[in-house]
């Protein structure tokens, strides 16, 4: 399985100590379907497009911008392109846009990695799954989208996970932490801490103004466990973003 490590352009010196596989996080999509590149390097070769969605406008022209991407690939020596899009709920110029680059690129022999709500748009593209759960089970998470896909067709999404649940939380919602965050927590708690096989984290709980939380993280171990899961599941390829593992680098890349 192929791992990759999610840099913008700022990071990319620091991040190239631990691996030289990359996601350029240096694209976003601009007026007119226009393809929009941030402060990359000319010698800058290799590795994978990486597109998000923050604050795009209405793409009128998806094959525009799908051949775009395409040039841009071709010029870079990339091997393909994740839409990292962050849009809670598929946008339908959005899944036009994700079909046409599916289908640009399958022609052209490169990979399209793809978000799970974007997968009926691009059938040949590979989807990503989030590994940071908050209930259910990982491995019959992953067996469902590798059975739902095709064998192939499935990569990792690994966001460390780190919330804060209040107890009972019926929406299941839970408050996002920050590393900081976390770690002042323990500290100044000292929690006994578990281990949970079915979502693959860590947890404890604790007390605080009369209410009970529950909060689930992730470490070097669990984000590894993981990742094992995944190639057990047969997963093609995981990505780790960058500096949300900062501190794990080492372990997670072996140096």
């Amino acid at each position: 399985m192929q791992v990759y490590l999610a840099v913008t352009p700022a990071q990319l010196q620091e991040a190239s100590r631990f691996t030289h596989s990359f996601v350029h996080m240096a694209y976003r999509i601009g007026p007119e379907s226009t393809l929009l590149r941030q402060n990359l390097l000319v010698q800058t070769h290799g590795g994978l497009l990486g597109l998000n969605d923050r604050d795009a406008p209405t793409v009128e022209e998806p094959e525009k911008l799908a051949a775009a991407a395409l040039r841009e690939c071709t010029r870079r020596n990339y091997a393909g392109a994740v839409l990292d899009w962050e849009t809670p709920h598929p946008r339908g110029d959005l899944l036009l846009l994700a079909g046409a680059i599916g289908s640009l690129f399958q022609r052209n022999r490169l990979v399209l990695y793809v978000p799970e709500a974007y997968a009926s748009a691009a059938p040949t593209a590979v989807v990503l799954v989030c590994t940071a759960l908050s209930g259910g089970n990982l491995t019959q998470r992953l067996r469902e989208a590798m059975s739902a896909r095709g064998a192939g067709r499935l990569a990792l999404d690994l966001e460390r996970l780190m919330m804060d649940f209040p107890l009972p939380c019926p929406a299941g919602q839970g408050r996002p932490l920050r590393r900081e965050e976390l770690m002042e927590l323990m500290a100044r708690e000292r929690p006994s801490i578990f281990f949970s096989p079915d979502l693959c984290a860590r947890y404890f709980t604790y007390t605080c103004k009369n209410e009970t939380h529950f909060v689930l993280f992730d470490d070097g171990d669990t984000l590894l466990q993981k990742l094992r899961t995944g190639q057990t599941s047969g997963a093609q390829a995981a990505f780790f973003q960058y500096p949300e593992v900062s501190d794990l680098l080492g372990k997670l890349f072996g140096k």
